[in-house]
């Protein structure tokens, strides 16, 4: 059994379509823009890897180590943001474009037009009483803004993270290193996506199925990253 536990209040099993998987939390320094990703990821997950496990990597982390981390007193928010943000559906499980800063960001990234017919979309959303047009309008680049949590490790509780940048390149590079296959991935409390794969034998369906109650955490458990296992690879 590997000595790597899962956080607190996690369970070590997922189990989906009747195959049980574990979800090994590995636990880093503060990943910071000083940092190479696929090194982080050698040095730490690297000794732990087996035949058949997959790394996965949160999407935050590799942001934040492509200096795509902005304080919050870096970003001027134009007044359209402000004005924006008022029609931003406020989700109990993140901040996203709801304060002006990240919806800023969203400007900046996904661009000015983008984001208005975004918006209008979400408004005829609403009133025929559907939710989400926004961000399926606005992109991949609007939906994966993170704003600042109390619960964030700092510095990153008072920045806006923004995407990764090339996430399947990344996720090669970090296989080049470790040695299995990676997902770069963006999970939370409410759901997961894969963002980047270092090679066709990701399944990017599977993964946020065996990922979805969020195995990293939420909060100061600095473990980025982690190792998928089937549950009978482990005895």
């Amino acid at each position: 059994m590997s000595s790597l536990q899962p956080n607190e209040g996690k369970k070590d099993v997922m189990e989906v379509d009747g195959v049980g998987y574990l979800r090994l939390p590995i636990k880093t320094h503060v990943v910071t823009e000083q940092d190479n990703i696929a090194d982080v990821a050698a040095t730490y997950a690297g000794p732990h890897i087996q035949e058949g496990d997959i790394l996965f990597v949160s999407e935050k982390s590799v942001a934040c180590s492509q200096r795509r981390a902005i304080p919050l007193s870096e970003i001027k928010p134009r007044p359209l943001a402000k004005f924006l943000t008022k029609f931003v559906y406020k989700s109990p499980y993140g901040i996203g474009l709801g304060i002006p800063e990240t919806m800023e960001m969203a400007l900046r990234e996904c661009g000015t037009l983008r984001i208005l017919f975004a918006a209008a979309c979400s408004a005829v959303g609403k009133a025929i009483g559907k939710r989400g047009w926004f961000y399926k309008v606005a992109g991949y680049k609007a939906e994966s803004i993170d704003g600042p949590t109390p619960y964030t490790l700092p510095p990153y509780n008072t920045c806006v993270v923004l995407g990764p940048e090339n996430p399947d390149k990344v996720a090669a590079d970090i296989k080049a290193k470790v040695g299995c296959p990676v997902a770069v991935v963006d999970i939370n409390d409410l759901q997961g996506k894969v963002l980047g794969a270092s090679d066709p034998s990701v399944d990017r369906l599977l993964i946020p199925k065996i990922l979805k109650d969020n195995p990293l955490g939420q909060s100061g458990q600095q473990t980025p990253m982690g190792i998928i296992r089937r549950a009978e690879a482990a005895q």
